[in-house]
Formats: C-alpha cells, sequence, structure tokens
C-alpha cells in the first residue's frame, strides 16, 4: 500500500543514513586512527631516518635515533624568531625554519594551556621544517643540512628585524641568505650566490617541507584531509591532495610543472607550505623517502637552473607559511600576493565545496555582527528553516492530515482485510479526497542532510570554530565534554578511567547534556509523526531517537546545537499546524498531563 511503502521508505532512509553516520564518523576514524598511533610509535622506537632532499638533489646524511626535541634543539646554535603570532627559533646548521609555536592558540581551551607546536627540528620525532637551498651537479660545497651559517645581521627575527646569514664554500662560491616575517604566519626567503670562482656554475634553486612519520596526533575524522597539498599548474593552477595513507603507499607522486603556485603539508587545522615567485616555473613533487619503516614525508619543488658567470650573482625569492589556515588570512595572501587557490589549504570538499564555503562564509558574517559561534549557528539554523519553510510547511500539513484520517486508514484496514486490492484503492480515494501526500514527509529529511554534512565538515576543518565557546560548551569543534555518567561533572571522578571498561564509556557511553537535549527534541519531533502501521515499524521508530542520541554524542557539540535547535524550530511549526487541523499531538497531551485537565475536544 502506498502508506506503507511511504513508512518502508522512511526506514530505509534512516537506516542508511544511522549506518553511513556510524561507519563513517565513529568506526572507521577510531580504526585508522590506533592503526596510524600504532604504527608510528613503532615507527619512532627504532627509526634512523635520513635528512630529507630537495628534488633533483642527493640524499642528506643518516642521522642518529630519534632524540627528544630539546635536545634535537641544543644540538644546533640558533637565531630566536618572535612575532605577534609566532615564537621559536630558526638553526644555523642547514639554515632551517624548524622549531616554531603558535602563540596565539593552544592545545586546549584550559587557559594555562601551552601554545600549539607547529614546526619541530630534524632528529626529533614526528619532525616537521622547512628546508631551502641550491642544488647543481658537479658543484662543489653547497650548502647541506650540516652546513653551518654564520649570523651576518640581526640577533632575533621580527616583522620589523629580518636576519641576515652567510656562507662561503672555499671555491669561490658565497651564499647570502635574508629571512623576514610578517606579523602573522608568513616568511620571506630571498637566497643570493655570488660566483667569485673563475668557472660558470649552473644552479637550480629549490624549497621543501618535510614531515617525518605520519601525524602525532591524526585527526578523528575521516572527512578531514590531512597530508599533501598544493596548487601546481602552468596555465590553470589544478589543486591537488594527497592523504597520508595513499601517499605513503605509492611513495610520492608526478612531477608537477608549474608557473608560481605552493605546496605543502597540512593536518587539521595547521599548514606550513613554500610557495615560489609566482611568475617562475617549477616542478613540484610530493615523494615520500622510506627510511626503515619511517616514512619522510616532503612537499617540495625545484626552479629552473640558471648558469651563473664568474662574477656574477643571483637570487631566488621564496615564501613559506608556516602557521594556523585562518580562512580570512589564505583569501588576504591569495589577494595581495597573487598566490593561486590558497585558501584551498583547507579542505572545503571534493562534492560539497559548492554549499561548505557558502555556509561558512554565513557564519563568518553573522560572527562579525554577534560576537558568538554558538549564536551564530542558532541563526544560521533560523536561516536554514527559513529557506526550507515552504517545503516544510506542506510536508507538516499533508503529515498532520495524514494522522489526522488514522482512524479512518484502521477501518478501512479491517474492513478489507481480506481485499489488498480494494483496500488500495480505498485508500488512495482517502488520500485523494483529503489531499494527502503519503512521501511528503521524506522531502524535509532529504534536504537538509547536504545541510547537514556541509555544517559538519564547516565545523571541522575551519580553525574559526577551534575552541569557540558557547554557554557550558568549551569547544564547538569537539563533543561535548560532559557526561551523565558523573552527573555532569557534579561527581569528581572520569568514567573513561575504569579499567576494562573505561575505553566504552570514553566513546560509545560518552553522553553529555547536549546529546541528551538533542535525543528528546529528535523523540518529541518523532512522536509527532503519523505512527507507522507496522508494530515492527513503530517500534523502530521509537527506538531511532535512543541510537541517535549514542550516534551523535560523538559528532562535534556545535553540528547538535544545529540539529537540536532545528528539531526546536521544526516542532514549533508543526505543532502550530497541528493546532491550526485541530490534531491530538504529544505536546498538548503533556501539557494536560502537567496541568490535569482533560482533553479538548475539537
Amino acid at each position: 500500500m502506498q502508506e506503507e511503502s511511504r513508512n518502508t521508505i522512511i526506514f530505509l532512509v534512516c537506516a542508511l543514513v544511522l549506518f553511513f553516520l556510524y561507519n563513517t564518523f565513529v568506526l572507521e576514524p577510531a580504526a585508522k586512527r590506533r592503526q596510524a598511533e600504532t604504527a608510528h610509535q613503532a615507527a619512532v622506537a627504532q627509526a634512523q631516518h635520513p635528512a630529507g632532499a630537495p628534488v633533483g638533489a642527493a640524499p642528506g646524511p643518516a642521522v642518529p635515533a630519534a632524540v627528544s626535541r630539546q635536545a634535537a634543539l641544543a644540538a644546533s646554535p640558533r637565531v630566536s624568531i618572535l612575532t605577534p603570532s609566532l615564537k621559536g627559533s630558526l638553526s644555523l646548521r642547514g639554515a632551517r625554519i624548524d622549531d616554531l609555536y603558535l602563540t596565539q592558540y593552544r592545545e586546549n581551551p584550559d587557559k594555562t594551556s601551552p601554545p600549539v607546536e607547529l614546526l619541530r627540528p630534524d632528529g626529533a620525532p614526528y619532525a616537521w621544517f622547512a628546508d631551502f637551498g641550491w642544488t647543481g651537479q658537479n658543484v662543489p660545497g653547497l650548502p647541506s643540512p650540516d652546513t653551518l651559517w654564520t649570523e651576518a645581521q640581526g640577533a632575533t627575527l621580527t616583522p620589523t628585524s629580518p636576519i641576515v646569514l652567510t656562507y662561503t664554500n672555499g671555491a669561490g662560491l658565497t651564499f647570502t641568505r635574508r629571512i623576514s616575517v610578517d606579523d602573522k604566519f608568513m616568511f620571506t626567503v630571498t637566497d643570493t650566490v655570488a660566483n667569485a670562482s673563475g668557472q660558470p656554475v649552473a644552479l637550480a634553486p629549490y624549497a621543501s617541507v618535510q614531515h617525518q612519520g605520519f601525524p602525532e596526533h591524526p585527526a578523528n575524522s575521516s572527512i578531514v584531509h590531512e597530508g599533501g597539498v598544493g596548487a601546481t599548474g602552468v596555465d590553470k593552477p589544478t589543486l591537488t591532495l594527497v592523504k597520508y595513507k595513499d601517499w605513503a603507499k605509492k611513495g610520492g607522486g608526478p612531477q608537477l610543472p608549474s608557473k608560481g603556485g605552493w605546496l605543502g603539508i597540512t593536518d587539521k587545522y595547521w599548514l606550513a607550505a613554500v610557495i615560489p615567485t609566482q611568475s617562475e616555473r617549477v616542478t613540484g613533487e610530493f615523494r615520500d623517502t622510506k627510511s626503515g619503516d619511517l616514512n619522510v614525508f616532503e612537499a617540495a619543488f625545484v626552479g629552473q637552473p640558471r648558469t651563473l658567470a664568474p662574477g656574477t650573482q643571483t637570487t631566488e625569492t621564496t615564501r613559506l607559511f608556516a602557521g594556523a589556515k585562518v580562512v580570512p588570512l589564505l583569501r588576504a595572501y591569495q589577494k595581495n600576493l597573487g598566490i593561486p587557490r590558497f585558501d584551498d589549504a583547507v579542505d572545503w570538499g571534493k562534492y560539497f565545496f559548492w554549499l561548505t564555503r557558502p555556509i561558512f562564509t554565513l557564519l563568518e558574517y553573522i560572527y562579525s555582527h554577534v560576537g558568538s559561534f554558538g549564536v551564530s549557528i542558532l541563526v544560521l539554523t533560523v536561516i536554514v528553516r527559513g529557506v526550507f519553510f515552504p517545503l516544510a510547511n506542506k510536508s507538516y500539513e499533508s503529515m498532520t492530515k495524514m494522522k489526522k484520517v488514522q482512524p479512518l486508514v484502521e477501518d478501512i484496514r479491517k474492513r478489507y482485510k481480506d481485499d489488498p486490492a480494494k483496500q488500495q484503492q480505498e485508500m488512495l480515494a482517502l488520500y485523494q479526497r483529503e489531499k494527502v501526500n503519503p512521501l511528503a514527509g521524506c522531502l524535509p529529511i532529504l534536504f537538509q542532510i547536504p545541510v547537514f554534512y556541509s555544517l559538519y565538515k564547516v565545523l571541522t576543518v575551519t580553525i574559526e570554530m577551534r575552541q569557540a565557546s558557547f554557554l557550558w560548551l568549551h569547544d564547538l569543534s569537539a563533543r561535548d565534554p560532559t557526561t551523565i555518567f558523573n552527573l555532569f561533572g557534579l561527581i569528581p571522578w572520569d568514567p573513561a578511567h575504569l579499567p576494562l571498561l573505561g575505553g566504552i564509556f570514553a566513546t560509545t557511553l560518552h553522553i553529555g547534556v547536549m546529546p541528551l537535549i538533542y535525543g528528546v527534541s529528535m523523540w518529541l519531533s518523532t512522536a509527532m509523526n503519523p505512527p507507522a502501521p507496522d508494530p515492527t515499524q513503530q517500534r523502530i521508530f521509537q527506538l531511532m531517537p535512543i541510537l541517535f542520541t549514542f550516534i551523535m554524542a560523538q559528532f562535534a557539540v556545535g553540528l547538535l546545537l544545529y540539529w537540536t535547535w532545528s528539531n526546536i524550530l521544526a516542532i514549533i511549526q508543526q505543532y502550530v499546524i497541528m493546532r491550526r487541523f485541530k490534531v491530538d499531538n504529544p505536546i498538548d497531551r503533556i501539557i494536560r498531563g502537567l496541568t490535569g485537565r482533560a482533553k479538548a475536544t475539537g
């Protein structure tokens, strides 16, 4: 029958959505995270890894087994880096930028939490650094990772005081490196080579970003891109994304001829990328060099060879972005420096970018006026509900009529239970007479799924949502930190520390305040719909709010805030319609139960 088909369709849609959400956002990320962390910890413990080499250059020397970060820093004399956004140092050995903290971001919402670490020196576990230099065949004495540079100008690198480093190779070549930085995250490295050897020399500039091993703290969501990223191309820049897993499996990728562009390595919120002069022809490459069980990932480019006659010099300017992927900042660099598709360093998604970008832009615009991302999400929800209001209104009217004629439907079933054809005919006639569309209830859900997914994507990948607070929630991009099993913090213990069962309490059974509010709103919304004709389907729909409460508890709480508020708005809209059609509803039943008033007749 048509009504049974309608309920079957709704059940299948809900079941598929349930399976997709739980498998994609809970099971797969957890398994990948455990696998990556276990493999990498084992690799670091036994790794003896070589310093990476740029495209077209010879491999660097092997280094000892991984040491502590402090020991790696102490292995080389250093120049301090201090800006309003960064602090750290660069190594005079190799002249690498390899020690950076982001002073405006903390590891967690606690005010005493240390700043986020971005770059880490070679030799330390999970090393991540930028390297610059020159490559050439049969050219002795080129700077290498072991070259000790001399500090010629500046004691501390700041936005107002660049530093200058020099190195003379003893064979007539003098290398000068001037490094400057702005007040955000952009370094400018200007390399000059002067040839006093009496012989022509052929050199090509290179720059690279290297990450040794898989991320220390991989993202817990399969929709977040982590790994290689860049925009390259001779005529039109093409975005290239290489996930760590594929990168390690394939050992890198093809060479990428380009005019300008950029290449880098990214994780969820942070990016380190090298950017050549945009008018220059370069060849980029993502490659993976194995050292035992350790993967040394590198995003690099090499420029065109140039012949340096005796008595002349040549200069190469390269930029390094090392910092947070703040969308307005990336767009400003994109516009002012001509860096193509630089805001695509944020993973907008391959298929829904046409929706994730506008949602973020709208959220950002609302935030600029209200000053709270939590309130911005509430306002966005009202806008989305407003867009779908006409469609939802017709749907709720049809569902209300369906509920109103439910006694008539049951009567037809009883009268024609032995004649299915006649039963179907009478039901169709009833639906046409009452202007009821049994399938109308599916449409609002189906149309909102892309919005739901896109908002989840925005909340997950944009740093603007990171540690954004609202009410008792300290990070809208993370799950609700409270849990029912310690009375939402009133009992001073963490159920995740329980032996054997702690892992379950920390994941599947972690139910906070917002998931419970969401579950209640979903239960009320479901209760306002017409009941399914089949008792089994009725029980399944009754269990749906409980199942989704456990599943949604693992999601970003900002997403729960959106969906709960959306449910509340839908309930209000549906309640008004049901009152207009004088159809009994659970809200009125609750009110009657609380007040003791008899059911109103109508």
